[in-house]
């Protein structure tokens, strides 16, 4: 399922116009990026929990040449899903 297709399903599941479920879809995706900004997570109970990860630099190599490289520190986002999410999916 992409973003169209939930949209889509918004739509229909609340029996209204494409334009409204897009804005609906945004204003969810658009709290749940500021959460994870202002505070470093965001749970949605019996859903899941956004949170965000960092990771330190490390050195790598190249598997071509074997030249070591360094990898810079970055910050990502993980999710942990919630038990109902996780039962629902396993069934």
């Amino acid at each position: 399922m992409n973003k169209s297709d939930l949209v889509g399903s918004v739509a229909e599941e609340l029996g209204c116009s494409r334009v409204a479920a897009a804005r609906s879809v945004e204003a969810v995706l658009g709290s749940i990026a500021k959460g994870i900004e202002s505070s470093g997570s965001v749970t949605i109970s019996g859903f899941g929990s956004f949170s965000r990860r960092h990771r330190s630099g490390r050195m790598v190599r190249n598997p071509s040449t074997g030249e070591p490289n360094q990898v810079a520190p970055s910050v990502s986002v993980g999710f942990r899903p919630g038990i109902r999410l996780r039962k629902l999916v396993n069934h």
